[in-house]
């Protein structure tokens, strides 16, 4: 029985893939992964073989039928399913990539059922029997598996052709497509201040409504919240707020600052949005509804400009091209009753911004480990360990164990690196130079953490 694939802008994904296939037939030789660390072949084993150079007339013809046809016929039949045989048993890992891309929009656990199998052996592991498109990405992650020629206009294809507000995003850049996945919302794409607005995303705030630490009845002191100070103003951002909002464009200290908070690897962000190169609108940040390895990817909703979410780097689009970096805060993770002792004067946001919703997803969603692709983790601290993270003058990334810093400061001991300097701030731990300045740091996850920044050392008291 055929299997719909549902509706879809067919042409636009047809044309698409007809040019991937057809670049396909250009001779080119496939990057080779680099040496795995010990850790990941613990986990994953040894990737397979992985050859190099172009595809055979009979693959590109599989690859028209399983990955043209199909669309094109919005349909999956015994056509494509002995098509997608063929590709399987092409011992080419790396068209697992294009599988697990499809895989993650397929309809129905049949059609699921048939990409795993594929892809489980092109990748020579034993198929899956839970959570097939996670098993398959993360092998992919882990071993580095080259993508194929041109993958981007085939990832372009199949995501533009699901939600076409994304036809901006993809597009070429500093920024490794193979590790772009959906995150099972939709884009944001509404103007600046437009807040109020109803949409079917996750909705940014801008310029969002305060009050003081004495309203702010509705929060009890253990309520955790994220705490900014800028030239000497401060404001307390509740997760429960930032949890349904994920993404806040504010003015603080008469600074212009973007919030991206990314409930996936626990990590609040402040970045100063108003020091961008001359001609260049200040950016406006929000959700794109995709992630990487389980990182919310931002934009800006003005140019279209993908940003790396943990670097503040923009990676794609008119701002990429002109080089911009955003600067950033400090935020500090606290619980609320701490942090408005320590700042009294502090400003928080109202609650009307939670939309009604009392969010806590550190009560259980993320229990067994990220529940979406990360591939392998530093084994050094557990994946949901909260660490301090911070970037020291010379380059070198430094993460601090938050629970064991904590019990070292409020012990009385110096934790110094370089010129960073630990200190605690309402409740929390915030990284400062030698004469108090703000450095910038922020708490996330383990596992985010040490994986945007993989040479980063682990401080060990």
């Amino acid at each position: 029985m055929a299997t719909a694939f549902g509706s879809t802008p067919r042409l636009l994904i047809l044309a698409s893939l007809m040019m991937l296939f057809a670049l396909w037939s250009t001779a080119v030789r496939a990057e080779q992964p680099a040496a795995l660390p010990d850790y990941g072949v613990e986990q994953f084993g040894q990737p397979p073989a992985i050859p190099d150079g172009d595809l055979s007339a009979d693959l590109k013809a599989a690859a028209k039928m399983a990955f043209v046809d199909s669309i094109e016929g919005s349909t999956w039949g015994t056509d494509q399913e002995v098509a997608l045989r063929t590709l399987a048993a092409s011992k080419d890992p790396r068209l697992a990539w294009p599988i697990s891309d499809l895989m993650r929009f397929a309809p129905g656990q049949a059609l699921n059922v048939q990409l795993a199998n594929a892809a489980a052996t092109l990748l020579e592991i034993d198929m899956p029997t839970e959570n097939h498109w996670g098993v398959i990405t993360d092998h992919l992650i882990a071993w580095d598996v080259p993508a194929p020629p041109n993958y981007l206009s085939a990832k372009r294809a199949i995501f533009t052709g699901i939600i076409p507000g994304w036809d901006k995003i993809f597009v070429e850049g500093d920024i490794d497509w193979r590790m772009v996945s959906w995150g099972g919302v939709l884009i944001d794409d509404r103007a600046y201040d437009a807040t109020d607005e109803q949409c079917n995303c996750i909705p940014a705030a801008d310029n969002p409504e305060i009050s003081s630490a004495a309203e702010a009845t509705w929060l009890k002191d253990s309520d955790i919240v994220f705490g900014v100070v800028v030239n000497g103003e401060a404001r307390a951002y509740p997760r429960r707020i930032m949890e349904v909002r994920e993404m806040v464009n504010d003015t603080l200290g008469g600074r212009d600052l973007g919030i991206p908070y990314c409930t996936l690897c626990g990590a609040a962000q402040a970045y100063f949005t108003d020091e961008v190169p001359d001609g260049v609108e200040r950016p406006i940040l929000r959700t794109s509804g995709l992630l990487i390895r389980s990182n919310k990817v931002m934009y800006d909703v003005r140019t279209h400009s993908v940003f790396d979410t943990f670097l503040g780097h923009a990676v794609t689009g008119p701002l990429a091209k002109k080089g911009v970096k955003l600067e950033q805060a400090g935020v500090v993770t606290s619980d609320w009753g701490t942090w408005k002792k320590a700042h009294p004067e502090t400003t928080v946001l109202v609650e009307e911004l939670a939309l009604g919703r009392d969010f806590d997803f550190r009560n259980g969603r993320d229990a067994n480990g990220p529940i979406f692709p990360v591939g392998d983790v530093d084994p050094r601290l557990p994946v949901h360990e909260d660490v301090i993270g911070i970037v020291t003058a010379s380059g070198k990334p430094v993460a601090f164990q938050r629970s064991k810093a904590m019990v070292a400061l409020q012990g009385g001991q110096d934790i110094t690196v370089e010129n960073v300097h630990l200190t605690l701030d309402g409740g929390g731990i915030k990284a400062v130079d030698a004469n108090g300045a703000d450095l910038g740091s922020h708490q996330a996850f383990w596992f985010a953490w040490s994986q945007f920044h993989p040479e980063t050392a682990l401080w060990n008291g």
